[in-house]
């Protein structure tokens, strides 16, 4: 940093501006989801394995009289309520989670998808045919009780059927003046990685919906201002001031899902730091990277979630995310004829390619990589870094072949069974061991982006690796996880706050566009026989989804 200086702009961004606020906000107003002592208290009393399962259950009867009969409850036991009487007083006025949703059947499903008959290898077609059939099973519809009593579930009622992701994730991603975390009153002050409008191009582009696009242009545009409104942040370096975004929730408490786990951690620190630590947590479920060290190193203790500052770091991933945006919506303003709006697009996209220039890029690395705004870039690997490969948001095509050389001397390409989200091992489950499928989708698309065959055919085996270990372990398991541990021949991943999840969505969902695009060329490279599969919950449409390919 010698030489350089920087300054950051709105106070009310920063760590600093938390402490100065003291008590901050609770995520939402309800004193059964969101705060307050009846869930204090059944969370802290740890009555399910998965604080999330609590905060998921419907009420049976009306919040104020549940919320009456808790005090009387509690006024009895001089508030140290008997973890027995406490169960049975959830038993009495919750109900099971997923009560409220019903199933539904997509109607776009096909029994014999053409991506079956791209793909060669025999036991690989069959096993694509096997995933096909899952998303029979994975549609829910919110039954009408939900919008006449709203105020008994944490679930937010959407007129509209849709796809779940899976295991402890029964709830919905829908727009919400932004992208909440879930379908969930208690995420709705963190959102999700701006992606809404990247979901609109796909969808235009399969079907040719102008009308759609022009009903709902708005609504994008709304997103990426709850953005600008609420998460950008102004650096100076080298007399210049460049604006990008970070992720930050000023929201105060535990968070519900994870009520036990926040508290415990925050008995750690002192009093004053606390709602700073529940802040920054937030901020890291926002991120999608719940947790990593992306958001502990330059903190006290870099393996140590109690470090977690990720407010503090600019993000690739999150920019790269907001400059792709940029162009689809210039786009999509001169489809609809707006020559005003597209060119205001053209010059933000322009503003923030600067800005990821100037700030992230690392031209000796061939790498972008997260601004922390206390210590400079953050340097360690991370897949995200290659984000702008991925959206498009580069401007010399060379850079796509720098980065093949970065993962070459960071070693990347010698992991044979998916990339690592991180090379640190702080048992957290964005970290190494584990790798993730959206983050082999950055790093195989970024590459496949080159005019240079080399470069492909490496996109080409981090693909074949990839497909490898997902067969490898269904074959054994007849199920496909969130994530894998990558150190041992690949198997399910673990780490983090929770055991790890059958049947996610992007699992299933990368699967099946590396299966569309290199099913000619892939293989099993295993006798073993597949098995009859558990019914996994998955993501998106099949017709949808390969849609969603731009290759």
């Amino acid at each position: 940093m010698a030489g350089r200086t920087w300054e950051l702009h709105l106070l009310l961004l920063l760590g600093l501006g938390l402490r100065s606020q003291g008590a901050l906000p609770p995520p939402c107003e309800s004193q059964i989801y969101c705060h307050g002592e009846l869930l204090h208290q059944v969370q802290m009393a740890k009555l399910y394995p998965d604080d999330k399962q609590f905060v998921d259950m419907s009420l049976s009867t009306a919040p104020d009289q549940v919320l009456q009969r808790f005090s009387e409850l509690a006024e009895a036991h001089n508030h140290s309520i008997p973890r027995q009487q406490l169960q049975e007083f959830v038993q009495q006025h919750f109900r099971a989670v997923g009560q409220e949703l019903q199933p539904w059947t997509p109607g776009d499903w096909k029994e014999s998808p053409q991506l079956l008959q791209k793909i060669a290898d025999a036991r690989l077609r069959v096993w694509a045919g096997q995933l096909n059939q899952i998303w029979k099973k994975l549609g829910k519809q919110i039954k009408p009780e939900v919008l006449t009593q709203p105020e008994r579930f944490s679930l937010i009622y959407s007129k509209n059927p849709f796809i779940v992701p899976g295991g402890r994730f029964v709830e919905f991603y829908y727009c919400y003046g932004h992208i909440p975390n879930g379908g969930r009153v208690y995420y709705l002050q963190r959102s999700q990685p701006p992606l809404l409008t990247l979901m609109m191009d796909r969808y235009v582009a399969h079907t040719n919906d102008i009308t759609f696009l022009r009903e709902n242009i708005e609504t994008l545009a709304l997103e990426l201002n709850f953005w600008t409104v609420n998460r950008t942040i102004s650096v100076y370096l080298e007399e210049k001031s460049y604006n990008l975004n970070r992720y930050y929730v000023p929201y105060g408490g535990p968070r519900p899902e994870s009520y036990s786990k926040d508290a415990e951690l925050a008995d750690t620190l002192p009093e004053g730091d606390r709602e700073v630590l529940w802040a920054e947590l937030k901020a890291g479920a926002e991120s999608g990277w719940d947790f990593s060290s992306r958001w502990l190193v330059g903190g006290p203790n870099p393996n140590s979630l109690s470090s977690i500052r990720t407010s503090k770091l600019i993000p690739v991933d999150l920019n790269a995310f907001l400059c792709q945006a940029e162009e689809l919506m210039s786009n999509f303003y001169s489809r609809l004829g707006n020559d005003t709006q597209a060119e205001r697009y053209r010059s933000l996209r322009a503003q923030r390619m600067a800005a990821l220039n100037a700030l992230l890029w690392d031209e000796q690395k061939g790498a972008w990589f997260d601004y922390d705004v206390e210590n400079g870039k953050n340097l360690e690997f991370y897949p995200s870094n290659l984000t702008p490969l991925w959206a498009g948001c580069f401007s010399d095509p060379s850079f796509v072949d720098k980065a093949l050389r970065y993962l070459e001397d960071s070693q990347i390409l010698t992991y044979q069974h998916g990339i690592p989200a991180s090379l640190r091992n702080t048992g957290q489950q964005w970290d190494f061991p584990n790798a993730w499928a959206p983050l082999q989708d950055l790093v195989i698309r970024g590459l496949a982006k080159s005019s240079s065959p080399r470069t492909q055919e490496v996109a080409f085996q981090l693909a074949q690796n990839w497909i490898q270990t997902n067969f490898d372990v269904y074959s054994q398991k007849s199920a496909m996880y969130e994530k894998y541990d990558i150190s041992n021949g690949g198997q399910p991943g673990g780490g983090g706050e929770y055991e790890v999840q059958e049947g996610f969505g992007w699992t299933n969902g990368m699967a099946l566009m590396l299966l569309d695009r290199y099913g000619d060329r892939l293989t099993s490279g295993t006798q073993l026989t597949l098995q009859v599969p558990h019914y996994l919950v998955v993501a998106l449409p099949l017709q949808l989804l390969l849609s969603f390919l731009p290759w």
